[in-house]
């Protein structure tokens, strides 16, 4: 049986003198709320709830948490009150902004300004579906993560790493502005220390590292995202999960795909952004910074008609080993 999602609070509750007016989206790890301030302002309330730690039922304000997963449950309250304490401390516009943050209901909600607009993701969602050859012009690609590496290099400067970048992490306002929202601290902490079945990773957007209990994260990890961001803005998708990529890599072919569509230095931004080898990439955002800023070096190379054949047999020959049948290579001579 299907264990059920913790129920939210419900509308007019109030919490920390926050009156809460509806709930705006759910995940694994907890809730966001509609609510109202003292003075009649609208802010977002974010609720530190993970689904597989904690239940609640209809009606009721207290998470029920069972005793085996207490002490974990609490781990990962810490962290996301460290994390809204820190976040606290950044005034940037591409960084949403922490109001408040206290402990309620044996819970932590942090208080945020509530934005009005649509995330990233919406914007590829629908962009994908025009089916042009471009999912996004190269100059919006281009100054979109400028707005988004500026606030994510303070981020960094505080000693924070987002570790949930993704295009439904990156907000575009209603005035066309970009803001990181919804760090992943919290969820790392648990991610790390609690024996749950598979990483609660988004597909495609999480480095290799993160999939690794001994490994060591940084600037690189975060920018390892933004590289998978970038391609998803480009081919309307995101890219192969980790794990996939480290038996086989396809991200060079997709990206060649592009060739002519992008520029070159787009395409090789990207892949020494999203590189296996956390050392191979950037190492710090003022690096991408300027690899990308380099707009006056745009070469849009376009493939050969041989290089188009070999993607496409190569394609063939990877369908045809899914499906268990491959296709015969052309023989190079004529038969006698």
């Amino acid at each position: 049986m299907t264990k059920s999602k913790p129920a939210p609070l419900r509308p007019e509750t109030v919490i920390g003198g926050y009156r809460v007016v509806r709930r705006l989206s759910s995940g694994g790890f907890g809730m966001v709320y509609l609510a109202i301030d003292g003075e009649g302002n609208y802010v977002a309330v974010k609720e530190y709830l993970p689904s597989s730690l904690a239940s609640r039922e209809p009606g009721q304000t207290l998470p029920v948490v069972p005793a085996e997963k207490l002490s974990l449950y609490r781990l990962g309250l810490k962290s996301f009150f460290e994390e809204g304490r820190s976040l606290a401390q950044i005034a940037h516009p591409s960084v949403v902004s922490v109001l408040n943050f206290f402990r309620e209901n044996e819970t932590v909600y942090m208080v945020m300004n509530y934005l009005e607009g649509a995330t990233l993701q919406d914007f590829i969602i629908t962009s994908r579906e025009l089916k042009r050859p471009k999912v996004f012009r190269e100059s919006t690609i281009r100054s979109l993560f400028d707005e988004v590496l500026r606030g994510l290099r303070i981020v960094h400067q505080h000693k924070m790493l987002h570790l949930d970048i993704k295009p439904a992490n990156i907000f575009i306002t209603d005035d066309d502005k970009a803001v990181l929202i919804d760090f992943g601290a919290a969820r790392e902490v648990l991610n790390k220390e609690g024996n749950f079945i598979r990483p609660m990773y988004t597909p495609g957007f999480a480095a290799p590292e993160m999939y690794r209990r001994d490994a060591t994260m940084g600037p690189w990890t975060d920018i390892y995202a933004i590289g998978a961001c970038i391609y998803a803005c480009m081919l309307g998708f995101p890219p192969a999960e980790a794990p996939q990529r480290l038996e086989k890599d396809r991200i060079t072919p997709s990206l060649a795909r592009l060739r002519g569509v992008y520029s070159d230095n787009l395409i090789e931004v990207v892949e020494w952004c999203m590189a296996l080898d956390p050392l191979s990439r950037p190492q710090s955002v003022f690096a991408l910074q300027k690899e990308l800023s380099r707009e006056g070096e745009r070469r849009y190379t376009k493939l050969s008609m041989g290089e188009k054949i070999r993607m496409q047999f190569d394609t063939l020959v990877s369908d045809g080993k899914k499906s268990g049948v491959a296709p015969a290579r052309s023989a190079d001579k004529t038969s006698r």
